[in-house]
């Protein structure tokens, strides 16, 4: 796993959310954790990874639009997308967002990715979305047909475990790797039970800590052309019982990540920059 650019922003808090797996809710949950820090006055940053689908890129484009058009104050962390895949613009827009940023949102392509793997050896916390599926859990553990126990851990957990590894070797820290459980259903309640026994035995063998995360809504689909989230309320008008219950999923997916708080959360700086919009021209 390369190393990745020496940042010198060591007060940045690095979150990057990184599964090699598709379609777990990755990238909506990492939009969703940018603008709940930037809503508490943190400054935010955010880099999209993934130059083909640019999915937190075009969201966050599209709020910059929603902002223009309705005049709203809403948060607005910048970001960039990793568009040119050089290392040079990788540590260019690394070292660019990081600067004057309290936290560093990345999000990655949900597919094997060198600078995924460099992102990972960099952050402070390592978020990764799976369902609630055994097809899902192989990423990171295989169990037993028959009694579902954990046989072994899967690459990808072995790949964590070299980056946190390489990492408190190089500069002490360790990396806090939180598996997140996204799209729960409220159906196959045996199958949750299995997942979840599975989940835990692993947790002990590899390390990582197991957070509820978001679920299955149409809301989440619904928000993404205006660029909206669930922070958003004074953007919806009436919020029925969906809207209040996805809230409160994000206040306590919120507290589960356990971020560092603000220095002065009593007197938060300003979230939005002068200008909304991306900054990858600062390091094109």
């Amino acid at each position: 796993m390369a190393t990745g650019p020496d940042s010198p922003h060591a007060s940045t808090h690095v979150i990057v959310f990184a599964n090699e797996k598709g379609g777990t809710g990755k990238s909506t949950t990492a939009v969703h954790v940018a603008i709940a820090l930037a809503a508490r006055g943190a400054r935010v940053a955010c880099l999209d990874l993934d130059h083909r689908q640019r999915t937190v890129g075009r969201y966050l484009d599209n709020r910059a639009e929603t902002i223009k058009r309705t005049g709203s104050a809403l948060p607005m962390p910048r970001h960039a997308t990793l568009s040119a895949q050089t290392e040079d613009q990788f540590e260019d827009l690394w070292h660019a967002l990081c600067a004057d940023s309290d936290f560093l949102v990345v999000d990655t392509p949900g597919r094997d990715d060198r600078f995924a793997r460099t992102a990972a050896a960099l952050s402070n916390t390592l978020v990764t979305p799976m369902n609630d599926s055994f097809v899902d859990f192989d990423l990171i553990g295989q169990v037993d047909p028959e009694t579902f126990q954990v046989t072994r851990p899967s690459f990808y957990s072995e790949l964590i475990w070299d980056a946190r590894k390489q990492r408190a070797r190089a500069d002490g820290t360790t990396i806090d790797w939180v598996v997140l459980r996204n799209r729960l259903q409220h159906i196959e309640a045996r199958n949750m039970r299995r997942v979840s026994d599975a989940l835990v035995q692993l947790s002990k063998r590899v390390g990582f800590r197991i957070i509820p995360g978001l679920g299955e809504r149409v809301i989440y689909r619904e928000m993404f052309p205006a660029g909206l989230t669930m922070i958003d309320a004074k953007e919806f008008g009436g919020m029925g019982l969906a809207h209040v219950a996805a809230r409160q999923e994000l206040r306590e997916m919120m507290a589960a990540l356990q971020l560092p708080e603000l220095v002065t959360e009593t007197a938060p700086r300003a979230a939005a920059p002068s200008s909304p919009g991306p900054v990858s021209d600062v390091a094109a």
